[in-house]
C-alpha cells in the first residue's frame, strides 16, 4: 500500500555494480523501475521482487527491496506465495520471455487467470540471453540462431495473445528506449489491483542486436507505434496525422483529412471496459499494417485470488472456531496415533 512517504530512486537503489552488457535494454528497464516505484510511494520494506533464471533475473540484486532469485520458470509460482502469504505487499515478478513464456508459461497463464495481484514484468527480445543465444517462445519464425541454424520452423507466442486467452485483466506494452511510456505503465500496473502484465520491448546487444529497430529507430518509431491512454483519441504519427477508425469488424489506420475522414472518426481508447474484444486487437497490432500499442491497452476491474483466498479463510474459522492449525486438529477429534 501506498504511504505518504515520500521517496527518490536512489531508495530503491543498492550499492551493487550492475552486471549486464553495456548497451543491453536492462540497464534502462531498471532505471525506470527504480523512478516508478519512488512515485508509486510504497515503502522498499513492503516491496518484493521475484524473479525466474535469465539476465533479467538478476533485476532483484539491484534493488533495495525484499527480494527473490528463484529457479527457472517458477517466479510466477513463487511471487503467488509471496503475495497469498502476505497480500499487503506489494510483489513484482521479473521474467523473461524464455523464463516466463517457455518453463514458465503454465505459472504464467494461471497467476494470469487466478487475477492474483502481482506486477509481472516481461522482458521481451525473443532470444535467450544468459544461455548464449538460443531461439526462444518468441522468436519469429526463421530465426536463425544456435539451436535453430537454419531457421526456425514454428510461430512465435504473442505474450498479449496469452494474457487476453487467460482473462487477463491488465495489459500493457513499453520499450526500452522509451523511458517515459515505461514509466507510465508500470505506475498503472502497481495501482492496478490484480495481475498485471507488462510486456517491455527489450534490446539484446550480443544475440540479437537490433530485434525492435523497425519501432525503435527515432526515424520510423512514431509512425509505428501507437501511444493509448485512456479517454484519448487514438492518434499517432510525426506530427499526430493518423489515426485508428473502425473499419467493419476490424480497425483501419488513416491520415486524419484525407479520403473524407475527420477527427470525429477517430477511435477514443478505453481501457476500463470490461469486453476485450477491442483490447485485444489493439494488442495484437504488428507495427506493420497497423501500429503497434503501446502503453496500457487494457485496466479492468475484477476480484483477485489472494482477496477471496482470505475472505475464505476467515469465513470458515468463524463457522469453525478455529484459531489455528492445531485447534482444527484437536477439535475435530479426526486423530489416530501409530504404533
Amino acid at each position: 500500500m501506498e504511504s505518504n512517504q515520500i521517496f527518490k530512486p536512489q531508495d530503491f537503489k543498492n550499492e551493487l555494480s550492475v552486471r549486464w552488457c553495456p548497451g543491453c535494454g536492462d540497464h534502462a528497464i531498471l532505471n525506470v523501475l527504480h523512478k516508478a516505484m519512488a512515485e508509486i510511494g510504497v515503502p522498499p520494506h513492503e516491496t518484493v521482487v521475484v524473479s525466474g533464471i535469465g539476465c533479467s533475473s538478476r533485476l532483484p540484486y539491484y534493488m533495495n527491496t525484499y527480494g527473490m532469485h528463484t529457479i527457472h520458470g517458477r517466479a510466477a509460482a513463487i511471487a503467488t506465495g509471496v503475495k497469498i502469504a502476505n497480500p499487503d505487499l506489494t510483489v513484482w515478478q521479473i521474467s523473461g520471455d524464455g523464463d516466463g513464456l517457455a518453463i514458465g508459461g503454465n505459472h504464467f497463464i494461471h497467476a494470469v487467470r487466478r487475477n492474483i495481484d502481482l506486477n509481472m514484468l516481461l522482458f521481451n527480445n525473443k532470444i535467450y540471453g544468459l544461455t548464449k543465444g538460443q531461439y526462444s517462445p518468441t522468436s519469429d519464425r526463421g530465426t536463425v540462431s544456435k539451436s535453430s541454424p537454419y531457421g526456425t520452423t514454428e510461430d512465435p507466442f504473442i505474450p498479449a495473445e496469452l494474457c487476453f486467452g487467460a482473462r487477463g485483466t491488465f495489459f500493457a506494452r513499453g520499450i526500452d528506449v522509451a523511458l517515459d511510456t515505461t514509466k507510465e505503465v508500470l505506475i498503472a500496473a502497481a495501482r492496478h489491483k490484480g495481475a498485471s502484465v507488462v510486456e517491455i520491448l527489450q534490446n539484446c546487444v550480443i544475440f540479437n542486436n537490433g530485434i525492435h529497430s523497425s519501432l525503435t529507430e527515432k526515424t520510423r518509431r512514431f509512425n509505428h507505434t501507437i501511444h493509448l491512454r485512456h479517454g484519448e483519441k487514438m492518434l499517432f504519427g510525426d506530427n499526430m496525422e493518423k489515426g485508428l477508425v473502425q473499419d467493419g469488424f476490424g480497425l483501419k489506420a488513416v491520415t486524419v483529412g484525407e479520403d473524407g475522414y475527420t477527427m470525429d472518426d477517430v477511435l477514443v481508447h478505453d481501457a476500463h471496459t470490461p469486453s476485450n474484444f477491442l483490447h485485444q486487437q489493439l494488442a495484437m497490432m504488428d507495427g506493420d499494417t497497423l501500429p503497434l500499442a503501446i502503453g496500457v491497452i487494457r485496466d479492468v476491474n475484477a476480484p483477485t485470488y489472494e482477496t477471496d483466498v482470505m475472505q475464505q479463510v476467515a469465513e470458515v474459522k468463524a463457522k469453525k472456531n478455529y484459531a489455528s492449525l492445531r485447534d482444527m486438529i484437536m477439535k475435530t477429534k479426526e486423530t489416530w496415533e501409530v504404533k
